[in-house]
Protein backbone atom coordinates (compact mmCIF):
# COMPACT_ATOMS: atom_id res chain seq x y z
CA UNK A 1 0.00 0.00 0.00
CA UNK A 2 1.45 3.48 -1.00
CA UNK A 3 2.44 5.48 2.54
CA UNK A 4 3.33 8.62 3.13
CA UNK A 5 6.58 9.16 1.32
CA UNK A 6 4.66 7.91 -2.19
CA UNK A 7 0.89 9.50 -1.31
CA UNK A 8 3.34 12.91 -0.32
CA UNK A 9 4.89 12.92 -4.10
CA UNK A 10 1.79 11.49 -5.85
CA UNK A 11 0.16 14.78 -4.21
CA UNK A 12 2.98 17.29 -4.94
CA UNK A 13 3.31 15.76 -8.84
CA UNK A 14 -0.69 16.15 -8.89
CA UNK A 15 -0.93 19.52 -7.65
CA UNK A 16 1.55 21.02 -10.16
CA UNK A 17 -0.48 19.19 -12.65
CA UNK A 18 -4.17 19.92 -11.81
CA UNK A 19 -3.94 23.02 -9.48
CA UNK A 20 -5.84 25.93 -11.41
CA UNK A 21 -6.99 23.26 -13.70
CA UNK A 22 -11.44 22.28 -14.24
CA UNK A 23 -12.28 18.85 -13.59
CA UNK A 24 -14.63 18.34 -16.70
CA UNK A 25 -15.68 14.84 -15.90
CA UNK A 26 -15.10 11.63 -13.36
CA UNK A 27 -15.07 8.42 -15.86
CA UNK A 28 -15.93 5.26 -14.39
CA UNK A 29 -14.96 1.82 -15.62
CA UNK A 30 -15.78 0.22 -12.51
CA UNK A 31 -19.04 1.40 -10.62
CA UNK A 32 -18.12 -0.10 -7.20
CA UNK A 33 -15.05 2.37 -7.21
CA UNK A 34 -17.97 4.57 -5.56
CA UNK A 35 -18.61 4.70 -2.44
CA UNK A 36 -20.79 7.34 -1.72
CA UNK A 37 -23.84 9.16 -3.10
CA UNK A 38 -24.20 12.16 -1.65
CA UNK A 39 -22.91 14.78 -3.28
CA UNK A 40 -23.19 12.76 -6.66
CA UNK A 41 -20.58 12.64 -8.71
CA UNK A 42 -21.30 15.05 -11.32
CA UNK A 43 -21.98 17.61 -8.96
CA UNK A 44 -17.87 17.38 -9.05
CA UNK A 45 -17.81 18.31 -13.24
CA UNK A 46 -16.98 21.52 -14.10
CA UNK A 47 -15.32 23.08 -10.99
CA UNK A 48 -12.06 24.58 -10.71
CA UNK A 49 -9.16 22.39 -8.61
CA UNK A 50 -8.23 24.69 -5.79
CA UNK A 51 -6.15 22.08 -3.97
CA UNK A 52 -4.61 18.34 -3.45
CA UNK A 53 -3.79 17.47 -0.42
CA UNK A 54 -2.39 14.35 1.84
CA UNK A 55 -5.00 12.46 4.36
CA UNK A 56 -2.97 9.99 6.26
CA UNK A 57 -2.62 7.35 3.08
CA UNK A 58 -5.32 8.69 1.11
CA UNK A 59 -5.65 11.75 -1.58
CA UNK A 60 -8.06 14.41 -1.48
CA UNK A 61 -8.38 16.76 -4.57
CA UNK A 62 -10.46 19.77 -3.40
CA UNK A 63 -12.62 21.73 -6.09
CA UNK A 64 -14.47 25.03 -5.48
CA UNK A 65 -17.33 24.73 -4.00
CA UNK A 66 -15.55 22.85 -1.03
CA UNK A 67 -16.15 19.70 -2.92
CA UNK A 68 -13.69 17.00 -2.52
CA UNK A 69 -12.60 13.68 -4.49
CA UNK A 70 -11.11 11.32 -1.82
CA UNK A 71 -9.16 8.59 -3.54
CA UNK A 72 -8.01 5.38 -1.53
CA UNK A 73 -5.82 3.34 -3.40
CA UNK A 74 -5.36 0.53 -1.20
CA UNK A 75 -2.62 -2.27 -1.83
CA UNK A 76 -2.46 -2.21 -5.70
CA UNK A 77 -4.20 1.05 -6.84
CA UNK A 78 -2.04 3.00 -8.69
CA UNK A 79 -2.40 6.77 -10.17
CA UNK A 80 -0.90 7.79 -13.78
CA UNK A 81 -0.94 10.87 -15.91
CA UNK A 82 -1.61 10.95 -19.17
CA UNK A 83 -3.04 13.15 -22.41
CA UNK A 84 -6.40 14.75 -21.78
CA UNK A 85 -9.11 12.15 -23.05
CA UNK A 86 -6.63 9.37 -22.37
CA UNK A 87 -8.32 5.41 -22.95
CA UNK A 88 -9.12 3.82 -19.67
CA UNK A 89 -6.42 0.61 -19.28
CA UNK A 90 -8.89 -2.27 -20.29
CA UNK A 91 -7.78 -4.76 -17.18
CA UNK A 92 -6.82 -3.16 -14.30
CA UNK A 93 -8.62 0.31 -15.31
CA UNK A 94 -10.77 1.61 -12.85
CA UNK A 95 -11.41 5.84 -13.51
CA UNK A 96 -10.18 8.48 -15.51
CA UNK A 97 -10.15 12.01 -14.13
CA UNK A 98 -10.41 14.23 -17.14
CA UNK A 99 -9.07 17.83 -16.35
CA UNK A 100 -8.51 20.77 -18.47
CA UNK A 101 -4.89 20.31 -18.03
CA UNK A 102 -4.63 16.56 -18.58
CA UNK A 103 -6.41 13.11 -17.41
CA UNK A 104 -5.23 11.35 -14.40
CA UNK A 105 -5.72 7.46 -14.78
CA UNK A 106 -6.49 5.14 -11.83
CA UNK A 107 -5.62 1.48 -12.23
CA UNK A 108 -5.96 -0.91 -9.39
CA UNK A 109 -3.67 -4.67 -10.28
CA UNK A 110 -5.16 -8.10 -9.05
CA UNK A 111 -8.85 -9.78 -8.54
CA UNK A 112 -9.31 -7.99 -5.30
CA UNK A 113 -10.59 -4.33 -6.22
CA UNK A 114 -10.68 -2.70 -2.87
CA UNK A 115 -9.33 1.05 -3.87
CA UNK A 116 -12.25 3.75 -3.26
CA UNK A 117 -13.61 7.23 -4.17
CA UNK A 118 -15.86 9.36 -2.03
CA UNK A 119 -16.97 12.35 -3.06
CA UNK A 120 -17.77 14.74 0.15
CA UNK A 121 -19.15 18.26 0.90
CA UNK A 122 -17.06 20.32 3.19
CA UNK A 123 -13.87 20.04 5.21
CA UNK A 124 -16.25 18.40 7.79
CA UNK A 125 -17.15 15.75 5.15
CA UNK A 126 -13.52 15.84 4.36
CA UNK A 127 -12.33 15.21 8.50
CA UNK A 128 -14.71 11.99 8.24
CA UNK A 129 -11.73 10.53 6.41
CA UNK A 130 -9.10 11.23 8.32
CA UNK A 131 -8.52 8.27 11.51
CA UNK A 132 -6.71 10.74 13.33
CA UNK A 133 -3.00 9.98 14.13
CA UNK A 134 -1.06 12.31 14.28
CA UNK A 135 1.40 13.80 11.64
CA UNK A 136 4.73 11.86 12.17
CA UNK A 137 7.11 14.42 10.47
CA UNK A 138 5.31 16.91 12.65
CA UNK A 139 4.29 15.72 15.96
CA UNK A 140 6.73 16.81 19.31
CA UNK A 141 8.04 14.23 21.46
CA UNK A 142 4.93 14.81 24.29
CA UNK A 143 2.63 14.14 21.51
CA UNK A 144 4.25 10.97 20.41
CA UNK A 145 4.51 9.71 24.05
CA UNK A 146 1.14 10.45 24.68
CA UNK A 147 -0.38 8.45 21.03
CA UNK A 148 1.83 5.62 21.89
CA UNK A 149 0.90 5.35 25.38
CA UNK A 150 -3.21 5.10 25.14
CA UNK A 151 -3.01 1.69 24.43
CA UNK A 152 -1.53 -1.52 25.09
CA UNK A 153 -0.36 -2.47 21.69
CA UNK A 154 3.25 -3.58 20.12
CA UNK A 155 5.40 -1.08 18.30
CA UNK A 156 4.83 -2.46 15.19
CA UNK A 157 0.81 -2.29 15.69
CA UNK A 158 1.23 1.41 16.69
CA UNK A 159 3.02 2.96 14.01
CA UNK A 160 0.93 1.48 11.96
CA UNK A 161 -2.30 2.18 13.44
CA UNK A 162 -3.99 5.42 11.35
CA UNK A 163 -5.60 6.44 14.77
CA UNK A 164 -2.10 6.66 15.72
CA UNK A 165 -0.03 8.06 13.05
CA UNK A 166 -1.11 9.07 9.90
CA UNK A 167 0.26 7.48 7.14
CA UNK A 168 3.10 4.41 7.84
CA UNK A 169 2.39 0.91 6.75
CA UNK A 170 4.05 -2.33 6.94
CA UNK A 171 7.12 -1.30 4.66
CA UNK A 172 8.28 1.89 6.44
CA UNK A 173 7.55 0.45 9.94
CA UNK A 174 10.35 -2.22 9.49
CA UNK A 175 12.33 0.70 8.16
CA UNK A 176 11.80 2.70 11.10
CA UNK A 177 12.13 0.00 13.98
CA UNK A 178 15.36 -1.19 11.81
CA UNK A 179 16.90 2.79 12.52
CA UNK A 180 15.65 2.58 16.09
CA UNK A 181 17.06 -0.15 17.05
CA UNK A 182 13.65 -1.55 18.45
CA UNK A 183 12.09 -4.94 18.22
CA UNK A 184 8.42 -4.89 16.67
CA UNK A 185 6.84 -6.77 19.27
CA UNK A 186 8.06 -4.57 21.72
CA UNK A 187 5.42 -2.85 24.06
CA UNK A 188 4.39 1.04 22.82
CA UNK A 189 2.87 1.94 25.99
CA UNK A 190 6.29 0.75 28.10
CA UNK A 191 8.67 2.99 26.08
CA UNK A 192 10.19 5.44 28.39
CA UNK A 193 11.33 9.04 27.21
CA UNK A 194 14.77 8.14 25.73
CA UNK A 195 13.50 5.51 23.87
CA UNK A 196 10.29 7.25 22.52
CA UNK A 197 13.00 10.35 21.47
CA UNK A 198 14.68 7.63 19.71
CA UNK A 199 11.82 6.30 17.84
CA UNK A 200 10.93 9.52 16.90
CA UNK A 201 13.54 10.83 15.29
CA UNK A 202 14.17 7.32 13.54
CA UNK A 203 10.81 7.81 11.97
CA UNK A 204 11.35 11.40 11.11
CA UNK A 205 14.60 10.43 9.38
CA UNK A 206 13.30 7.38 7.29
CA UNK A 207 10.03 9.55 6.02
CA UNK A 208 12.48 12.59 5.44
CA UNK A 209 15.02 10.61 3.34
CA UNK A 210 12.83 8.35 1.33
CA UNK A 211 10.40 11.32 0.58
CA UNK A 212 13.16 13.51 -0.72
CA UNK A 213 14.43 10.16 -2.98
CA UNK A 214 11.09 9.75 -4.21
CA UNK A 215 10.85 13.30 -5.20
CA UNK A 216 14.33 12.91 -7.05
CA UNK A 217 13.34 10.18 -9.17
CA UNK A 218 9.94 11.34 -10.03
CA UNK A 219 11.32 14.65 -11.08
CA UNK A 220 9.69 16.35 -13.55
CA UNK A 221 7.48 13.60 -14.20
CA UNK A 222 5.05 11.08 -12.51
CA UNK A 223 5.54 8.70 -9.95
CA UNK A 224 5.88 5.62 -12.22
CA UNK A 225 7.40 2.59 -10.16
CA UNK A 226 5.26 2.59 -6.41
CA UNK A 227 5.72 -0.45 -4.69
CA UNK A 228 6.57 -1.53 -1.06
CA UNK A 229 9.61 -3.11 -2.56
CA UNK A 230 12.40 -0.58 -2.74
CA UNK A 231 16.03 -1.15 -3.25
CA UNK A 232 17.41 0.71 -0.64
CA UNK A 233 15.64 -0.58 2.07
CA UNK A 234 17.50 -1.91 5.10
CA UNK A 235 14.92 -4.66 5.61
CA UNK A 236 11.73 -4.38 4.48
CA UNK A 237 11.36 -7.21 1.49
CA UNK A 238 15.22 -8.23 2.47
CA UNK A 239 14.02 -11.82 4.17
CA UNK A 240 17.77 -13.52 4.28
CA UNK A 241 19.64 -11.00 2.55
CA UNK A 242 22.54 -9.83 4.81
CA UNK A 243 21.39 -6.58 7.02
CA UNK A 244 22.83 -3.38 5.94
CA UNK A 245 24.31 -2.41 9.32
CA UNK A 246 25.46 -5.99 10.79
CA UNK A 247 25.56 -8.25 7.72
CA UNK A 248 23.24 -10.65 9.52
CA UNK A 249 20.61 -12.01 7.64
CA UNK A 250 16.77 -10.33 7.82
CA UNK A 251 14.97 -12.23 9.63
CA UNK A 252 10.31 -12.37 8.69
CA UNK A 253 7.85 -13.27 10.60
CA UNK A 254 4.15 -13.60 9.29
CA UNK A 255 0.98 -13.08 11.42
CA UNK A 256 -2.50 -12.37 10.25
CA UNK A 257 -2.44 -10.98 6.89
CA UNK A 258 0.41 -8.80 7.57
CA UNK A 259 4.41 -9.18 8.01
CA UNK A 260 7.30 -7.84 10.25
CA UNK A 261 10.68 -7.72 8.93
CA UNK A 262 13.74 -7.13 11.40
CA UNK A 263 17.57 -7.62 11.99
CA UNK A 264 17.73 -9.62 15.03
CA UNK A 265 21.46 -8.88 15.74
CA UNK A 266 20.36 -4.98 15.82
CA UNK A 267 17.00 -5.11 16.93
CA UNK A 268 16.16 -8.15 19.34
CA UNK A 269 19.86 -8.73 20.76
CA UNK A 270 20.32 -12.04 18.73
CA UNK A 271 17.19 -13.28 19.39
CA UNK A 272 15.09 -14.74 17.12
CA UNK A 273 10.90 -13.85 17.07
CA UNK A 274 8.81 -16.61 17.26
CA UNK A 275 6.74 -17.06 14.12
CA UNK A 276 3.10 -18.39 15.30
CA UNK A 277 2.58 -21.12 12.08
CA UNK A 278 6.27 -22.40 12.71
CA UNK A 279 6.65 -22.32 16.07
CA UNK A 280 3.21 -24.48 16.52
CA UNK A 281 5.57 -26.37 13.81
CA UNK A 282 8.44 -27.10 15.12
CA UNK A 283 7.34 -26.57 19.10
CA UNK A 284 10.55 -27.14 21.20
CA UNK A 285 12.64 -27.30 18.51
CA UNK A 286 11.74 -23.59 17.32
CA UNK A 287 15.55 -21.74 17.14
CA UNK A 288 16.09 -19.04 19.84
CA UNK A 289 19.22 -17.25 18.02
CA UNK A 290 20.99 -17.23 14.78
CA UNK A 291 23.47 -19.74 15.46
CA UNK A 292 20.07 -22.13 16.45
CA UNK A 293 18.68 -21.25 13.40
CA UNK A 294 21.77 -21.82 11.09
CA UNK A 295 22.47 -25.37 13.07
CA UNK A 296 18.46 -26.04 11.94
CA UNK A 297 18.88 -24.70 8.41
CA UNK A 298 22.17 -27.38 8.45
Amino acid sequence: MPELPDVTVYVECLARRVAGARLDAVRLASPFLLRSVDPPLADCHGRPVVGVERIGKRIAIGLEGERYLVLHLMIAGRLRWAAVGAKIPGRIGLAAFDFSSGTLLLTEAGTKKRAALHVVRGRGGLSAHDAGGIDPLACTATELASALRREAHTIKRALTDPRVLSGIGNAYSDEILHRARMSPFQRADRLDDAAIAQLREAMRAVLAEWTERLRREAGDGFPLKVTAFRDGMAVHGRFRQPCPACGSPVQRIVYADNEANYCATCQTGGRLLADRALSRLLREDWPRTLEELEQLRR
